[in-house]
């Protein structure tokens, strides 16, 4: 027994004066309340002892030890990882007022922290994500930046500046940063996506497909990846490789129909009507895009001379979406011979279009594809059949290895048997 208090003595000792050593060197009073807690678990130990209490029990015992070592121990090991107490001690107090929603003692606090110890990453980041709460960005990407200085490992502090630059119209700035950030981590999928629509705003159409398609290296079965670099073909007007991508977006996600809507328009661009019908049908179960499909599978019956099926179809899309639909049958001629079949409702000033809720760049692609489909409408069906038809005796020819002579030949026998 007197060995263990003697051994108890000497270890309490030495890490009290080890820790008022680290006030007189820190200059910290984070140390203070640290020493009285060891000052009261020497001051019991020695209380009994006076009393010559040799048989006390195992809960004041561990109270000794909890007090003299234990909570020491713990704050070494503390600065082992972390030298700086006060900003451990603080982070916490200020997690504690966050978590019953005092952000303003949240906040003081951590103020407080960083006035005193500049260089505290935990400090600067928690302040960064109050004020991003609250709605100050500009402080947010302050304080977001002061922690990337400390850390510049911290790409979730890049993303987040980068999000906040965008918010506050500096795009070009949250370009640079997710650039940045895209070369230190070229797997964070997230920021390929949040540049790659930076750059469609700023039409930067080449710019975007280089970023995707290396993103794709690094993720090939991610969603978003192929879906947008889908849209950014689009704008490109390259349909054979925004048909490729989309495809590969609608297998990894068969509920999105925003694929399937424009792979019905590029259907329609090649005037693969069937192809069309079957992704504009599959396109209906989405509320967003239901009244433009049925629209568009009207089109499809009023060239297939399918009257009473296209004047079905045509009144399903005016009853989802009435002023939107109305506007765009009669800027359309082709509905002219079945207009006065259509329910088209007289009071149209007062009913309110549905609002959008595409993403910007889903509206852009999906008006881009839906303005080539029409310029395309001009080019007759029978010249797209003759099209295909002489294309196809030409690989024909091509694979009989037959003269270019002959081919050409052939093809002018053919023409001339049509007329």
């Amino acid at each position: 027994m007197l060995a263990e208090q003697l051994i108890f003595i000497i270890i309490a000792f030495v890490l009290f004066v080890y820790m008022f050593f680290q006030l007189i060197k820190k200059n910290d009073t984070k140390y203070v309340p640290i020493l009285a807690i060891e000052a009261i678990g020497i001051g019991i130990d020695f209380m009994q002892l006076y009393f010559a209490e040799d048989d006390i029990s195992f809960g004041m015992k561990m109270l000794i030890y909890t007090l003299s070592i234990i909570i020491p121990v713990l704050v070494i090991a503390i600065e082992k990882i972390n030298s700086n107490i006060s900003e451990v001690i603080d982070s916490f107090i200020a997690r504690i007022y966050l978590m019953f929603g005092n952000n303003k003692a949240a906040k003081n606090k951590l103020i407080k922290l960083i006035t005193q110890h500049p260089e505290s990453y935990i400090g600067h980041k928690l302040l960064a994500e109050i004020y991003e709460k609250e709605g100050g960005q500009r402080k947010a990407v302050d304080e977001y930046t002061q922690a990337i200085e400390i850390n510049k490992k911290d790409y979730n502090s890049y993303y987040k500046v980068a999000n906040l630059l965008t918010d506050l119209d500096k795009k070009d700035e949250a370009v640079q940063m997710l650039t940045t950030l895209l070369n230190k981590k070229p797997d964070f999928p997230e920021a390929t996506i949040a540049l790659g629509d930076l750059l469609i705003e700023q039409e930067n159409y080449k710019e975007a497909v280089n970023i995707y398609a290396e993103a794709l290296k690094q993720n090939p079965t991610n969603y978003d990846l192929n879906y947008n670099l889908g849209i950014v073909y689009t704008m490109l007007n390259d349909f054979p490789n925004a048909k490729l991508y989309y495809e590969k977006a609608a297998d990894l996600n068969t509920l999105v129909y925003n694929t399937k809507y424009s792979l019905a328009e590029i259907a329609m661009i090649y005037k693969e009507l069937e192809e069309a019908e079957q992704y504009f049908m599959q396109a209906t179960q989405d509320p967003e895009l239901e009244a433009d499909a049925y629209l568009e599978l009207a089109r499809i019956c009023l060239i297939r001379n399918e009257k009473d099926k296209a004047i079905q179809y045509a009144n399903i899309a005016l009853e989802s979406n009435p002023r939107k639909i109305a506007e765009k049958i009669k800027n359309d001629e082709a509905f002219i011979i079945v207009i006065h079949k259509l329910t088209i409702p007289l009071n149209l000033e007062n009913i309110e279009e549905k609002q959008s809720k595409l993403s910007k760049k889903d509206r852009k692609a999906k008006e881009h594809l839906e303005k080539s489909s029409e310029i395309t409408r001009s080019i007759g069906y029978d010249e797209v059949k003759m099209a295909k038809y002489k294309k196809s005796k030409l690989e024909n020819a091509i694979e009989s290895e037959q003269p270019d002579e002959q081919v050409e030949e052939q093809e002018k026998q053919k023409e001339i048997e049509d007329l």
